[in-house]
């Protein structure tokens, strides 16, 4: 009944972030030395792994779990930046840098993460070129992957944007059941709010109207993509 989506029948590009974690961008001997400078630590859905705006001390390698990385704006609103899991890191920018940090991580279920102190992190890097070099080209995708985002989701209204942000999910975080494609990773309408630059109320009457169409499904812990084609439609119509 489940099972991994195919990429090639869910269409889309985008998304959140960048597609290939740390760890799997790493030779197999550097994962291992870096995982092994840290000490293991655990966090319960929900709760905090970083603030935003508070001092950088160490990184973090998510070992397992799914975590969000907001950033609060005016009147408290709090965009999603990003999703980041099994093989990622987090923290590395104020921790390279030594500046507070730029925003918050949130885990979304529980996670298992390996802690590294800034030192220590510091330290690896310079007798570890090749780490360095990958994580500067993590960076760099992570960038080009965010102005890929804002540039597209420029010309899009809330509806579309909407439609590209559950077609970008289901490609990366969907699994097949008999009644669509599962979105895996627990996002709240908040949540989704924040990803598309829209109120919750807007997302959820884009929901309603898309559930009443046949397009989607939604319960109270699941959300599923019935009609993927309808999804593509909106989200990118042809020119």
């Amino acid at each position: 009944m489940g099972g991994a989506v195919d990429s090639a029948l869910l269409p889309g590009d985008g998304g959140l972030g960048d597609r290939v974690p740390f760890l799997a961008r790493l030779e197999a001997e550097d994962a291992s030395a870096l995982r092994g400078l840290g000490r293991p630590i655990a966090f319960a859905a929900r709760s905090p792994l970083m603030q935003q705006h508070e001092p950088s001390t160490h990184v973090l390698l998510i070992l397992t779990g799914w975590t969000k990385v907001t950033v609060a704006g005016a009147g408290g609103y709090h965009a999603l930046l990003a999703l980041r899991g099994p093989g990622d890191i987090v923290g590395e920018s104020a921790g390279v840098t030594g500046r507070p940090r730029s925003a918050t991580v949130t885990a979304l279920e529980p996670v298992q993460a390996v802690a590294i102190d800034q030192h220590g992190f510091h330290a690896f890097l310079a007798h570890h070129p090749r780490v360095a070099l990958t994580l500067l080209g993590l960076s760099a995708d992570r960038i080009r992957a965010a102005d890929q985002r804002q540039l597209e989701f420029a010309s899009l209204g809330v509806r579309e944007r909407l439609a590209t942000l559950l077609l970008d999910l289901s490609r990366t975080h969907g699994r097949r059941t008999d009644d669509g494609v599962e979105i895996t990773v627990p996002l709240t309408k908040q949540e989704l709010a924040g990803a598309v630059g829209a109120s919750r109320e807007m997302v959820q009457r884009q929901l309603r109207e898309l559930r009443d169409r046949g397009v989607v499904s939604t319960g109270r812990r699941a959300l599923v993509i019935v009609r993927p084609d309808v999804l593509h439609r909106i989200g990118r119509p042809r020119p």
